[in-house]
């Protein structure tokens, strides 16, 4: 027997619970693992909370993110003891994610842990710290550099944000952050901004054109915010897209695009190509002991997780929240 996190939906209604479960209820894959951290997203928050369309079928273990030891594996790939990291490839949604002490699943899905990496910094890091740094390398790939100039990031207080800010600073850039909660300035200053403004500024609609303002920006909210960061951003810029947290609408101007030959540079880390994933975890465990990750995480128990996805959708957790199985 072991705990874990359960969605279901009958007629009795929509409802997230802790309950035991065995092995016998895991779903089908070729690697069995003891989870030992997951994390708490805000897609794992719409998936708790019923407040968004993310679960595809029922009953669903939440958690897009896990990090554990290799129980039993059927695989070449992986060994019994491995530790190893999955993010993504729709688990939580269409097949138990992390959110239980055990997970079992598809041997494509997974890779290594680096071993420059803890099973906790992996967590603190999650999707939410990947999105981010395949954000960078994006922006990277289209020759943004720190000597291009200011580089924004939206939704600055969210996990991706927090992370997007702390790994740009560590490499050299000027970062602009964007919140809507400017009393939590000094938390994003000790990560690494060096400018903070409030989202009001550009979650309105706004001009086709704006001032030249910055180089690049990575974007997790969309809709009129994403349309003013295109509208702003200097010849030849960058945005790397990676959420919507406003809205998947984009109303926007080919302006930005035609006159000033910016690039909008789509992020999807659900189903990256394993490579890229690999890419992105490596250049984390480059940089992982200079991240402030004491000041981005929070860690909780399973049995604190539907109450604090009920915070996370109100807007009140910052940073990232780690979740220990063991606590």
């Amino acid at each position: 027997m072991f705990n874990g996190i359960l969605i279901e939906k009958d007629e009795q209604g929509y409802r997230a619970d802790l309950k035991p479960l065995t092995e016998a209820d895991l779903p089908e894959g070729d690697v069995t693992i003891d989870v030992q951290f997951s994390t708490l997203n805000y897609k794992d928050g719409l998936a708790i909370t019923g407040k968004g369309p993310v679960v595809r079928q029922f009953p669903m273990v939440p958690g897009i993110d896990l990090v554990g030891t290799v129980k039993e594996s059927s695989s070449n790939e992986f060994s019994q003891g491995q530790q190893v990291l999955l993010n993504g490839w729709g688990v939580g949604e269409k097949h138990w994610g992390g959110l239980a002490q055990q997970a079992r699943l598809s041997s494509d899905w997974l890779i290594p842990l680096p071993s420059k990496i803890t099973p906790q910094q992996a967590m603190t890091v999650g999707t939410a710290g990947y999105t981010a740094m395949l954000c960078v390398i994006a922006l990277e790939k289209h020759g943004i550099t720190p000597t291009s100039g200011k580089v924004l990031v939206t939704g600055a207080n969210g996990g991706v944000g927090s992370f997007a800010i702390s790994i740009l600073a560590k490499l050299g850039y000027q970062v602009v952050a964007s919140t809507g909660r400017m009393e939590e300035s000094d938390y994003l200053t000790a990560l690494g901004a060096s400018e903070i403004i409030d989202r009001a500024s550009l979650s309105e609609a706004g001009r086709p054109l704006a001032k030249e303002q910055w180089a690049a920006a990575i974007d997790s909210v969309g809709s009129h915010t994403l349309a003013n960061v295109c509208a702003g951003l200097k010849y030849g810029g960058t945005v790397a897209a990676c959420g919507l947290a406003q809205g998947m609408d984009l109303p926007a101007s080919v302006a930005p695009f035609i006159l000033r030959g910016i690039t909008l540079a789509g992020i999807d880390s659900v189903m990256r190509p394993k490579a890229d994933r690999l890419e992105a975890w490596e250049r984390l465990a480059e940089v992982i002991n200079e991240l402030q990750l004491e000041k981005i995480q929070t860690v909780i128990g399973l049995s604190e997780v539907v109450e604090t996805a009920e915070q996370l959708m109100a807007g009140k957790v910052q940073g990232r929240v780690v979740v220990d199985l063991n606590l």
